[in-house]
């Protein structure tokens, strides 16, 4: 198809033929600013001229069928002159392909394909539209973007979370491990800590008070230690013996014969190979006799229901330190440490459930070791807690850790400074939880 020259009718023509100046002049001026916004070259407001001329050309004939304005006008030059200048043209651009010639004077608007929206939304001309693009980044509004723009200015806008890690990706084919329903059980395992949560006994207990549970409880790891025991068996101890207090008188004479046959339970529920009685009875330098301690065996079973299967802070600290990623050697010993600490102090082990002494051990042990962020997206998700709710109980438990070294009970400082411990006791306590005493510390 051979292509048409173009000739642009003048407007000064076109009104001296009988169109109203007026409306025209109104209707270029309307059509000039719908054509600029978007930043569109001045290709497209010459269009708009020309759709406007032949408009009027239209209008001012009476004959139903349009006329066109390109075929209509009278080209000023003879054809030989603009032949002439077409192979010019051509020999120019080194043969390339003409461009077509708009015959149609019927849209007057820009097409979707002319304008591209770029990354900073702004409409270019001349420009197609990627492959893939939405029309909802197009057809968005300039005030949706400067409110976007202001908000990114401002850091207003979300920060994506952390990930939560898949700590039990390692454990697939471990039975023991039971994945499948691991989360379930301690879910279960937050409901039923309230069942047995302990209140403030002490005042039930006319002969005993906290000082004498804790050096108690610092006998009895000493006594765990020397039989090599499993973890579990110290913390269900401890359970044993205050769940017991709560609910029974004990003189200050059986305060002893209660830690030992609270120990022998724990040992038969936990211990592949659990202490004979005789044993028991010796490491306490004989002060109670064989039937002593099965009596006083007999007379917590039936205080407590023979309800042994309950909770405590080491459940949850294995738990715990797994989502603790990376967790190693020493911060588990270090969460050790600050947790059986903790198990000592009556005020501690009254006031808060195991979950969040077990939670707040994890916290400030990360502290202790610099391990930054303090608390992370997988914690949260598996502890249920956040920094707020832990903040209090984690800074309890540094001012034991302060203290420790200075107090008479000495067993758990003794056994987490030894190198088989890793040492943790001799770190210096995490002393930037205790300056602030008002607001719980931002997350690094």
């Amino acid at each position: 198809m051979a292509s048409r020259a173009v000739v642009v009718v003048p407007r000064q023509q076109v009104l001296r033929e009988g169109g109203k100046q007026k409306n025209v002049a109104a209707e270029g001026r309307q059509r000039r600013v719908l054509q600029d916004i978007g930043n569109l070259v001045t290709v497209r407001a010459e269009e708009g001229k020309l759709h406007d001329q032949k408009a009027t050309l239209e209008k001012k004939n009476n004959n139903k069928k349009p006329t066109k304005v390109v075929e209509s006008a009278k080209p000023t030059k003879p054809k030989d002159e603009l032949h002439d200048q077409k192979a010019a043209l051509e020999k120019k651009n080194n043969n390339k392909k003409p461009t077509k010639v708009v015959e149609s004077a019927k849209p007057t608007k820009p097409k979707d394909d002319d304008i591209a929206v770029e990354n900073n939304n702004k409409p270019v001309s001349g420009r197609k539209l990627r492959e893939g693009t939405s029309r909802k980044n197009f057809n968005r509004t300039f005030t949706s973007s400067l409110s976007a723009r202001s908000k990114a200015a401002s850091g207003l806008t979300n920060k994506p979370k952390d990930k939560v890690a898949d700590i039990d990706a390692a454990d697939g084919d471990n039975e023991l491990a039971v994945v499948e329903y691991i989360d379930e059980l301690y879910s279960f395992y937050k409901l039923s800590e309230g069942e047995t949560k302990l209140g403030d006994y002490m005042s039930l207990q006319p002969d005993i008070n906290a000082k004498m549970r804790s050096i108690l409880v610092d006998w009895l790891v000493e006594v765990h230690n020397k039989f090599e025991l499993m973890p579990e068996t110290l913390y269900l101890t401890i359970n044993i013996v205050d769940r017991f207090l709560s609910m029974k008188v004990v003189p200050r004479r059986e305060l002893q014969l209660v830690g030992i046959s609270s120990m022998l339970l724990a040992s038969k529920y936990e211990e592949i190979w659990a202490p004979e009685v005789n044993d028991f009875a010796c490491i306490s330098d004989n002060a109670y006799a064989k039937e002593q301690i099965l009596a006083m065996e007999k007379a917590i079973l039936g205080k407590l229901g023979w309800c042994l299967t309950v909770p405590t802070q080491y459940v949850f600290l294995v738990r715990y330190i797994k989502a603790s990623v990376p967790a190693d050697e020493k911060l588990e010993n270090m969460v050790l440490f600050l947790a059986e600490i903790g198990l000592m102090q009556y005020s501690a082990v009254t006031v808060y459930c195991p979950s969040i002494i077990a939670a707040s051990a994890v916290y400030a042990a990360r502290h202790t070791l610099d391990k930054k962020p303090f608390w992370t997206e997988t914690l949260k998700h598996h502890t249920g807690y956040s920094e707020d709710q832990l903040i209090d109980c984690a800074k309890l438990l540094v001012s034991f850790h302060s203290a420790a070294a200075k107090s008479k009970p000495k067993a758990v400082f003794k056994k987490f400074s030894s190198p088989k411990s890793g040492a943790v006791a001799l770190h210096s306590p995490a002393t930037i939880l205790l300056e602030d005493k008002s607001q719980p510390l931002t997350r690094s």
